[in-house]
């Protein structure tokens, strides 16, 4: 016998196997039933939707829910949202919506450039390295980090929805993608021969300005040009009739929102062995504007992480955050519980995991982003939730979802706060320099669902 075939699956095990199975009484049962509905309609626990019904101690009116539609943009729409939310209290302007289709054209074309810079940068290694092949893999796409679009914000400011509004790609943006991603890989090829070829700086430089001159026409055909100068007119929820002129992005986020985007702070729950909690991290490769805001991280502790969330809440302000959505989470519903498939009971096998094991493994990471706009606190201790989403309304409770705090624990892996509510150590920790991660680590996961 072979080293390799002495651990091929041999008949006496299959037939092994055959009676350890048919050993459960209901055995056969649960085979018509999983056959027939699947694992989770099988394995679902309707006690969960009483445990989440949407009722919550601390509620912020935030209107309407937005739609992403068939695009990745869900980092996106919620950073927005938190945005508009504290528009609309200002300017008593309920149901209205920032632009996305502004900042996804600069956030694709700023993508385009970043994978320039990191294309040349590793053009010196072997097409075969993990760099080059984890670059080739997905040279942009819709998913990003709140850091991210803050460095779009910083550069090119914001509009409402009413003067760049959505197009055919940006609501259904595979087409747009796949198209990016096919010139994008093509001009990789020219820039490493380039270099392989030893052209000066100016030769690459000259190729590449080119190259983005080309991606700014993809995109304007696709998207629009981006606005440059706009009337901004509507009615509050008053009634009222209001007319601002001339206004530019800068000028308007300057004047309807006036964030100072550096107050705002990722704050992550990783609680694996190569992130010590009270230390901050970066991610190599990850971004978006070159010569723009860094993406940071400050790893805290899961008591920290939910106190901050809280603390925001309290003040009648949302919070940005990014988790595993897909992850013991009914769609429909709107509900995300860890005990609302009970997969283990049903197929009588152990699939647990610790929150570390899950990251370490490649079986969970962030996917997708939404915003926290209430909490039911009993004896001053989270229980559940309330999530607004970017799905529509046709989800959830009018679009939106309730998340229990065991599922937070497990599934949430950042909150993005103003980091006036971080204690005095927290707050000296934020400041320091950030360990730098490999580009495949899963706190540099793009939130895309």
């Amino acid at each position: 016998m072979t080293e390799s075939s002495k651990n091929a699956i041999s008949l006496a095990q299959i037939d092994q196997y055959h009676e350890n199975y048919l050993a459960r009484k209901d055995a056969k049962v649960i085979q018509r039933s999983v056959s027939h509905q699947g694992i989770l309609a099988t394995s679902a626990d309707f006690a969960s939707d009483v445990d989440m019904s949407p009722v919550f101690s601390i509620d912020l009116n935030t209107g309407k829910v937005a739609n992403q539609k068939q695009s990745g943009r869900c980092w996106m729409f919620a950073a927005l949202n938190t945005m508009r939310h504290h528009l609309a209290d200002l300017f008593n302007l309920s149901n209205f919506e920032l632009s996305q289709n502004y900042t996804n054209f600069w956030d694709k074309f700023e993508k385009a450039n970043y994978f320039y810079e990191n294309v040349l940068a590793t053009a010196d290694q072997p097409r075969t390295s993990r760099k080059v092949a984890f670059l080739m893999e997905t040279p942009q796409q819709d998913g990003g980090q709140w850091d991210m679009l803050c460095a779009i914000i910083e550069k090119y400011g914001i509009a409402p929805k009413s003067v760049m509004p959505e197009t055919y790609n940006s609501s259904k943006s595979s087409e747009l993608n796949s198209v990016l991603n096919t010139k994008l890989r093509k001009d990789a090829i020219t820039l490493r021969k380039l270099v392989s070829n030893n052209a000066t700086d100016a030769e690459i430089a000259k190729t590449r300005q080119e190259m983005l001159a080309d991606d700014y026409k993809i995109l304007s055909y696709s998207l629009g040009e981006p606005v440059q100068k706009f009337d901004f007119e509507y009615r509050d929820d008053d009634k009222q009739f209001h007319a601002d002129r001339g206004l530019t992005p800068k000028s308007f986020y300057d004047k309807y929102i006036g964030w100072n985007l550096d107050d705002y702070v990722s704050i992550i729950n990783s609680p694996t062995d190569d992130k010590p909690y009270n230390k901050t991290y970066t991610v190599e490769m990850l971004g978006n504007v070159v010569g723009g805001r860094q993406v940071k991280h400050l790893n805290v502790t899961m008591d920290n992480f939910k106190d901050l969330a809280i603390k925001q809440l309290k003040d009648g302000q949302s919070v940005w955050f990014g988790c595993d959505v897909g992850k013991s989470s009914e769609r429909q519903k709107g509900i995300m519980d860890v005990n609302y498939y009970k997969k283990d009971e049903l197929l009588d096998v152990d699939l647990s995991m610790s929150k570390a094991e899950r990251l370490d493994y490649g079986e969970s990471l962030m996917t997708h982003a939404m915003v926290i706009t209430g909490v039911d606190l009993v004896e001053g201790k989270p229980t559940k939730w309330k999530v607004e989403n970017s799905w529509g309304e046709k989800v959830g409770t009018k679009g939106y979802f309730v998340m229990s705090d065991a599922w937070m624990e497990e599934y949430c892996y950042q909150v993005v706060v103003n980091k006036k509510y971080l204690s005095e150590d927290l707050l000296k920790a934020q400041s320091e320099n950030p360990a730098l991660l490999a580009p495949w680590d899963p706190m540099g996961a793009l939130a895309s669902n």
